[in-house]
């Protein structure tokens, strides 16, 4: 089958390895514009770039994948599918009745829930037992398109957003490679999705990973592993970010009359700050310009006395 695939991220790449290590024709690949990256702002490549400069597949950067211009080019190049993964672009009604199959969405949730930009940190922030992968038929409208092929995955009870980010990877290389499979069979079932049990995955930003104490203990550990490894859970401690990348809910246990925030027990390698609900021990901080370490390590070289308010 003669394919275009769009993607940007890492997400995309062992999707993209799948593709050339299989029998289809890889016609190109379409990935966003390179972009200033990390604290030096050097201009980088997207992470499909490097993968496909490697493989000498052809690659295209449109600052807008629905310019006419664009457009004309696909056409001319003439695929049987489109296949996208993260790509970071909204195609126009023209690319998606370019192929001869349409264009298939590769998505990191069970849809209809989570449709949108985050799908994979949501299922954990919300605290689910399940996620998955969805191979969706697109559509002009956001992610409601027909349903090709799911696979479901149980989330382990330390699972973050990189950890599960990673294992849904590897499971949509061999969906995706189904699904092709399927079509050239013509042996695709597509399933409309219920529109009555559609859930949204919002766009992350770093204020989401702000702290707000009063919520229960669970609640601010499901969402620290959530944002693992971007945008990351922080407080404040004497006005300076603590990001917080691991913690253990204590069930049970009563702060008294501790405010929700406050360090309510430092022992030479504990730290436990009241909630709303129950106690959270912290076991991996990092205090804003230092290395991350264990909270441990942290509490040889910083006294933090019961009563603190982390903010």
């Amino acid at each position: 089958m003669k394919v275009i695939f769009m993607g940007t991220p890492d997400f995309a790449v062992s999707i993209l390895q799948g593709l050339i290590d299989s029998n289809h024709e890889l016609l190109g690949v379409i990935t966003q514009p390179d972009r200033p990256k990390g604290r030096g702002k050097q201009v980088a490549m997207p992470p499909i770039k490097l993968l496909a400069t490697e493989h000498n597949i052809p690659i295209f950067q449109p600052k807008k994948v629905k310019d006419s211009e664009f457009v004309s080019i696909i056409e001319v190049l003439n695929p049987d599918i489109i296949i996208v993964a993260a790509f970071g672009q909204i195609l126009s009604q023209r690319i998606l009745d370019i192929p001869r199959y349409g264009c298939i969405n590769v998505h990191g949730s069970l849809l209809p829930l989570y449709r949108g930009a985050a799908p994979i940190q949501w299922a954990i922030i919300n605290n689910d037992r399940v996620s998955g992968v969805t191979i969706q038929q697109m559509v002009y409208a956001l992610d409601e398109g027909d349903i090709i092929l799911k696979e479901e995955v149980v989330l382990d009870s330390n699972e973050t957003g990189g950890s599960l980010h990673d294992r849904l990877s590897l499971i949509s290389t061999s969906l995706v490679l189904e699904t092709l499979k399927r079509l050239e069979l013509d042996a695709i079932t597509r399933i409309k999705q219920d529109e009555s049990a559609a859930t949204y995955a919002p766009m992350l930003n770093k204020a989401l990973g702000h702290i707000n104490w009063k919520d229960d203990a669970e609640r601010i550990e499901c969402l620290i592993r959530g944002l693992n490894p971007w945008p990351s859970a922080y407080t404040f401690y004497n006005s300076q970010m603590l990001k917080i990348w691991e913690a253990d809910v204590i069930r049970n246990q009563d702060s008294g009359d501790s405010p929700s925030g406050s360090v309510v027990f430092n022992s030479s390698n504990n730290l436990v700050v009241a909630c709303g609900q129950d106690l959270l021990s912290l076991k991996t901080i990092q205090l804003q310009g230092k290395k991350r370490m264990a909270a441990s390590d942290f509490l040889r070289g910083h006294v933090i006395p019961e009563g603190t308010i982390l903010k």
